[in-house]
């Protein structure tokens, strides 16, 4: 009895649905991403679950094929012969062109959606057909001052007043006013949160859980980044030109803030918290901050790196490392030698 082969059909369907499964399986439980804080959150997680989807899914058919190509197509003991000539396959290479093009399309149109539920299209920007106004939009740093000089004006007036970039109200959230107003202030190298028209003034940013909270952030010196991995969020803060992050925390929790541009010497200190309080611990907070503050409205909200000695600023350190003050000293001197 003739052995019966097993239709090809069958093992590409059966190969087909292995690879959905496992590419769906990596795709939910990657366990890649920071815990969720933002209502921000989920729409980029599930964006990213859907990258690795596709991702898991094109590596296990690449990289299936190579390893089936070694196995059936290696040189057995004693052929000597060449190879058989194949000159091409338009079918198969109009076919592994188009899949990618379908692929990117359907992905660049998703990100959109995603930017626009996160606010993400030009919050309060001025709308307006001027050339220079056009010329002030992000991507046209190159183009503005051209335009302006076409114009007869400076530079800096082809911006339009009041143009602010960055994440702004969601969808259902337009047109309405923020509950909590911050405005965030990057120096090197320290964030800097004053509570608007409040006369508190932090080293840490609180919020209280549930509220939608606006930040207009700016910078003092250079180009810093404020980012929330929690919570999905960045947003640059740029030397005379406000940008705005708008955002609602989900979760009670202490969360990490990060400078993600490389800002001078002391980037990597440039850290401070973001404290999601219930709102009766939020406004407790306040309160006492406010009381404080009036009492002392000179005290230091927030410590400059570059003013602490090197002991100080060493300090940290020598107890997460383990290791001790003089040999960490030394270390930090032939680095910076």
């Amino acid at each position: 009895m003739e052995n019966e082969k097993v239709p090809t059909t069958i093992i590409t369907l059966t190969a087909g649905v292995v690879i959905t499964l496992v590419s769906l399986w990596v795709g939910q439980n990657h366990g890649l991403m920071p815990e969720q804080a933002s209502e921000q959150a989920p729409l980029v997680d599930e964006f990213f679950d859907v990258m690795m989807t596709i991702g898991t899914a094109l590596f296990l058919v690449v990289e299936g094929a190579i390893v089936i190509a070694m196995i059936r197509f290696r040189r057995r003991e004693g052929d000597d012969t060449d190879a058989e000539p194949i000159i091409g396959n338009l079918p198969l290479e109009a076919f592994w062109t188009a899949i990618p093009a379908i692929i990117v399309i359907g992905l660049g149109i998703y990100s959109v959606e995603v930017y626009r539920d996160m606010g993400g299209f030009e919050p309060n920007l001025v709308k307006s057909d001027t050339p220079a106004q056009m010329a002030s939009m992000p991507g046209s740093a190159i183009a503005a001052p051209l335009v302006a000089d076409a114009e007869g004006m400076e530079s800096d007036e082809a911006a339009p007043k009041g143009a602010k970039y960055g994440f702004g109200a969601a969808p259902k959230r337009q047109g309405q006013t923020a509950d909590l107003v911050v405005n965030v202030t990057g120096l090197q190298f320290a964030w800097i949160f004053n509570y608007a028209d409040s006369g508190v003034v932090a080293g840490e940013l609180h919020v209280p859980v549930g509220k939608d909270v606006q930040l207009n952030i700016s910078a003092q010196d250079v180009i810093h980044s404020f980012w929330v991995p929690q919570f999905r969020l960045k947003q640059d803060a740029i030397p005379g030109q406000e940008t705005e992050l708008r955002f609602v925390a989900t979760k009670p929790g202490t969360y990490p803030v990060v400078c993600a541009e490389l800002c001078g010497g002391y980037h990597g200190a440039m850290r401070t918290q973001l404290i999601v309080h219930t709102q009766e611990e939020y406004e407790a907070w306040f309160k006492e901050n406010q009381v404080a503050q009036q009492q002392n409205p000179n005290q230091t909200v927030a410590v400059n790196p570059a003013d602490l000695s090197e002991s100080e600023f060493l300090e940290p350190y020598t107890t997460k490392l383990g290791v001790d003050e003089k040999t960490l000293t030394q270390l930090h001197s032939m680095h910076e030698s």
